[in-house]
């Protein structure tokens, strides 16, 4: 989560900011044109409570209902989105680049990808350009094999698990049928409970500041059963239209819609939802999006 001043703050860091300019800054483009290749390579071969208001879509291969839920007053009023997808197939659940490329410091505002690659609905990713570790299985394909932390994988027979990256490799993931994989954290709910100590963990993907704590702006991704997803976006830092979040009470949400597993995404600023090619959510109060590596989304 790109939390604070997000990568504007950097040039305050005195002689790190050298550092994180290269790494954070420069585009390093590792594979053009990725969604052009075939699933099943590696890029290396291919060289609460509260008022509710919905919208939704149906087609022959997606149901999409998407929930706004509003509660509390004040300083503690809060502002959250459900999208309740239902898919024919997993494959339907895909993964986008920004400029579709994948590589480190390539961004593109979450509704550009979504348009790009005309999205029903979509959520940031993980951000995977903001680090050089973890697994990044997308669409069937193999981009980076570097397990570090805990992981989310989409299988493609509708499954969705939290994984340890560390005990496994992207070949293995993929013969066992993995579709996408997610590496941000930490998992939220595993077994329809709300995962203990979430409240208390740190991560490792955020440079100059690794705590992800306290009441934030949330996005994640869960499923009830096989094929059946929710994808959450909660709004935050933004006194008297949406308080934000802690873990314990994201993964909270979760579990009040039926979700089996939760995971937790790229938060902060970067917590955006849209649908349809419009913007649903209001990030940070200001109705800006922010730009990122990657989305999740439900292809027409």
């Amino acid at each position: 989560m790109l939390l604070g001043g997000g990568l504007g703050s950097l040039a305050a860091l005195g002689g790190t900011s050298v550092w994180a300019a290269d790494r954070y800054l420069i585009d390093d483009v590792q594979v053009a044109h990725a969604s052009s290749l075939e699933a099943g390579t590696t890029t290396a071969e291919a060289a609460g409570t509260g008022t509710s208001t919905a919208t939704s879509y149906t087609s022959e291969t997606a149901s999409v209902t998407i929930s706004t839920v509003e509660s509390g007053t004040g300083s503690d009023r809060l502002t959250y989105f459900v999208a309740d997808v239902t898919v024919s197939k997993a494959t339907v659940v895909r993964s986008a680049f920004a400029q579709d490329e994948f590589g480190q410091n390539i961004i593109a505002d979450p509704s550009t990808i979504a348009g790009d690659v005309g999205a029903v609905l979509a959520i940031n990713g993980d951000y995977y350009g903001f680090r050089d570790t973890g697994m990044v299985i997308r669409n069937g394909i193999v981009f980076r094999d570097s397990g570090a932390r805990q992981g989310l994988a989409f299988y493609t027979d509708g499954r969705v698990e939290l994984y340890d990256e560390t005990a496994t490799t992207a070949a293995a993931l993929l013969a066992d049928g993995v579709w996408n994989t997610l590496s941000f954290g930490p998992g939220l709910v595993e077994d329809g409970a709300v995962l203990p100590g979430i409240d208390d963990l740190e991560i490792d993907t955020n440079f100059g500041n690794h705590s992800v704590q306290g009441r934030q702006p949330r996005t994640g991704v869960g499923m009830v059963s096989t094929n059946h997803l929710l994808f959450v976006v909660v709004d935050g830092r933004s006194e008297g239209y949406s308080r934000g979040v802690t873990m314990s009470e994201f993964a909270q949400i979760f579990v009040d819609h039926k979700a089996q597993v939760a995971y937790n995404l790229d938060g902060g600023g970067s917590s955006t939802m849209v649908f349809k090619g419009d913007l649903v959510n209001n990030p940070l109060g200001r109705g800006e999006e922010r730009g990122t590596s990657d989305i999740i989304y439900v292809a027409g």
